[in-house]
Formats: structure tokens, C-alpha cells, sequence
């Protein structure tokens, strides 16, 4: 069998055919020419058989590896004047994306690569660098992800998460129907939410049914303005989380006091009972049980808040039915308002204004669960990744490894 035909089979590039092969001491060569008549603009798809002029010089495309030797595809491609995009481009051609210097069938592979290894592995195994690794997956993500994808949402949820030290934040819709990402971005201000819902569009919009979120101020503001018609739900997580948070404050501000008035092994031991007050009872250790029945003896602010902490936590028992959680919610907000902890009277106040759309919440059977199970997701991305270079390069991560995007291997094709 002639070598070029042997490579025809070996490298499978549909469309050409192989014209010449040579070895040189750490890369072959592989020279090929399209077989079809009619030249394709990369950009808009147009086809004409019309030839502006041929390129000056080759255009070569890094393709799998074979064993030690990296392969290069090279191709004297032709230029065209596309009538579309009233300009002179280089054609497509059928085994690269637009604007790409390695084949799909290397892109693919990476991308695959991306969602489950770490940078060191990837670009050690590829022999590429990491910043190639993030605009292969930009590439990918453009050409794979369904464009239809938010033709069909109805209840979404809407979060943010930090992909990079120095609050580096992504704004993530997720649709609570299927539990795919279906739209990632940079930021998590009114602007981020501005531009999703562009991306959406006012008819899409106006099909959306419910819309959950955190209690922020950014996303909640552009939802009222662009689907008016969505009910705004707040996400129970977040609610708990926020009386979490008042827990915490409470036992920093008593540790300090006893910092300042009692001896330090004392003060060093409650410092030590830290998640015993934040862990939910039935995942606690028994050393941290034993530390919980210490402070529950010694009653105060610190055991009041955690009363309250686990209370509201249990008012979201998903065995409760509405009515019940309507008036456990309101008999909480009248006890945290005679708490004497001002964290929690504010806490309360908040509560009340924001009543119905936690109701809602339950009553939809809402919450950001799976958002936020979305989000560890991400963060374990962004971890193994060790950084992004850019957002944009985050946002196709992202999308590529929880969004609605099946990715063939080469073999598997």
C-alpha cells in the first residue's frame, strides 16, 4: 500500500485527499488537497464556484498525534469574495473549524480532555499550552451548543460563582427541567442579567413561569423589567444560609468577649465548637455533640441564634405542605423579632418582605439546589484547572461540561 494512501485511512479527513507525506525528526508531514469544486466562506456558509485567488502560503492544522510524532495537515486553500459578507476570506475546509489551527478531531478530543483532567496532564499530554486549551474550547462550545437550547425554558435558576480569585464572578442560568447550563457569562450584576436576557429575547421571555434566585439585588431587578410575568422565587438555600451566617456572627462576637474576659483554654475550646453550631445535628461527630450539649447548657445569645438557625432550617422540611410552611415562616419571623440579636431582627424584617416569593419557592417546588449542585461542580472545574486566563475561556468550560453538549471521541464516531 503507497504511503499516502495508507495515511488517507490513518488520518480518515473527510473531504481531501492525501497528496504527499514527509518525515522530518519529531513531526510528519501531511500535504492534502480538497476534492470538492466549490469554494464554502467559514463565516456565513456561502458557496460559489467563483475563485478570488489562491493563498500566498500553505495552511497547515495540528491533527492526532501518532505515537512521539506530532502530524501536520497542510493545504494551498483558494480565496473567495463572499457575497454575504461582502469581503475576500480563505474557504472553509470540512475537517477544521473556522479560524482553527488543529482538526476536529484534535479539538474534540481536547475539549473532552478539558472536562476531565487537569491543566498539567492536558497540555502535557497534547503538547500544547493552556491558553490554546481555553480558545479550542471557546471553538468548540460555539459550534456544538444547540442554538435552540433556550427555545423551551420555563422555570430557570439564575446564580453566580467565582471562577477566579479577587471576586472573578460568572453569572450561570441553569433550566430546572432538565439541570443543564444553558447560558453562561461574566459578571453577576444587573448587566449579566441584562444580557442573558437579551440572548433570550422578549418572546422566549415572556414564556418564563418562575425564575429562582439569592436574595440579591442585581438579578431579581432585571427580571421583573424583562419577564414581568415570572414569578420570583427565593431559593430556601439561600434563606437558611443567611440565617447561617447571623449564627456565625453571634459565636465570633462571643468568642471575643470571652477572648477579652475569661482564660484562653476556655475561649480556645468554643473557638473549637465552630461547626458544631454550623453542621447540621445528625452529621455531627460525637466529639462535636458533646461541644453542641456544652453550649446548650450554657444557654445565651449563641444558643438562642442556633435555635433559630436550625428552626428556619427545619420550616423547608420538603414533608411539610404549604399552609404549614406559611404559618411556621410567619411564627419564626414574630420569634426572631423578640430575640434581642439584632442580626436576626433584621433577619426577620427581610423575611417579610420577601415572604411571597419563598412561598412561591415552596409551592413550585423550587430551589437552587440544583444550581448551587452546579455550582460545586464548577468550582471543582475551576480548581483543577488552576485559573482561567479569561472569563470567556470559564464560561465555555462551564457550559462545555454541565451544559447540554455530548462530545464524540474520534474512535467513537
Amino acid at each position: 500500500m503507497r504511503v499516502t494512501a495508507a495515511f488517507n485511512k490513518l488520518l480518515r479527513l473527510p473531504g481531501v485527499n492525501v497528496a504527499n507525506v514527509a518525515f522530518a525528526a519529531d513531526r510528519v508531514v501531511v500535504d492534502v488537497c480538497l476534492r470538492r469544486r466549490r469554494l464554502e466562506c467559514p463565516h456565513c456558509g456561502w458557496t460559489t464556484r467563483a475563485r478570488h485567488n489562491l493563498q500566498a502560503h500553505t495552511s497547515s492544522w495540528r491533527a492526532l498525534d501518532l505515537g512521539p510524532w506530532k502530524v501536520t495537515v497542510r493545504a494551498l486553500l483558494r480565496r473567495l469574495r463572499c457575497q454575504e459578507c461582502g469581503r475576500v476570506v480563505v474557504e472553509a475546509v470540512p475537517f477544521a473549524r473556522p479560524g482553527a489551527r488543529f482538526t476536529r478531531d484534535v479539538e474534540d478530543l481536547v475539549a473532552w480532555l478539558a472536562t476531565k483532567m487537569d491543566k498539567t496532564a492536558i497540555t502535557r499530554l497534547v503538547r500544547i499550552n493552556w491558553r490554546t486549551v481555553g480558545e479550542i474550547i471557546a471553538r468548540v462550545v460555539a459550534d456544538e451548543l444547540d442554538p435552540h437550547r433556550l427555545d423551551d425554558l420555563f422555570e430557570i435558576g439564575i446564580d453566580e460563582v467565582s471562577y477566579r480569585k479577587q471576586h472573578n464572578y460568572l453569572t450561570i442560568v441553569a433550566d430546572h427541567r432538565t439541570g443543564d447550563v444553558v447560558w453562561a457569562d461574566e459578571g453577576k450584576d444587573t448587566a449579566a442579567a441584562e444580557r442573558f436576557f437579551d440572548a433570550l429575547g422578549q418572546t422566549r421571555a415572556h414564556k418564563l413561569q418562575a425564575v429562582s434566585m439569592d436574595m440579591g439585588k442585581a438579578y431579581p431587578k432585571v427580571t421583573v423589567e424583562r419577564a414581568p410575568q415570572a414569578v420570583i422565587c427565593w431559593d430556601p438555600f439561600h434563606v437558611v444560609a443567611l440565617a447561617t451566617k447571623e449564627l456565625d456572627v453571634v459565636r465570633r462576637a462571643h468568642w471575643n468577649q470571652l477572648r477579652a474576659t475569661a482564660d484562653p483554654v476556655t475561649a480556645k475550646r468554643f473557638k473549637g465548637a465552630r461547626w458544631a453550631l454550623l453542621r447540621r445535628p445528625e452529621d455531627l461527630s460525637d466529639r462535636q455533640h458533646d461541644a453542641l450539649l456544652a453550649i446548650k447548657r450554657a444557654g445565651g445569645a449563641v444558643w438562642r441564634a442556633y435555635q433559630l438557625k436550625e428552626s428556619l432550617r427545619g420550616i423547608f422540611d420538603p414533608d411539610l405542605r404549604h399552609s404549614d410552611v406559611s404559618a411556621l415562616l410567619d411564627r419564626w419571623g414574630a420569634w426572631a423579632q423578640r430575640c434581642r440579636i439584632p442580626g436576626f431582627v433584621k433577619l426577620a424584617r427581610t423575611l417579610r418582605s420577601h415572604r411571597d416569593g419563598i412561598l412561591a419557592a415552596v409551592r413550585l417546588g423550587l430551589t437552587n439546589a440544583r444550581v448551587e449542585g452546579l455550582n460545586n461542580r464548577v468550582r471543582l472545574i475551576t480548581r483543577r484547572a488552576f485559573g482561567f486566563h479569561s472569563a470567556k475561556a470559564a464560561a465555555a468550560l462551564v457550559v462545555l461540561a454541565c451544559g447540554p453538549i455530548n462530545l464524540t471521541l474520534p474512535h467513537e464516531r
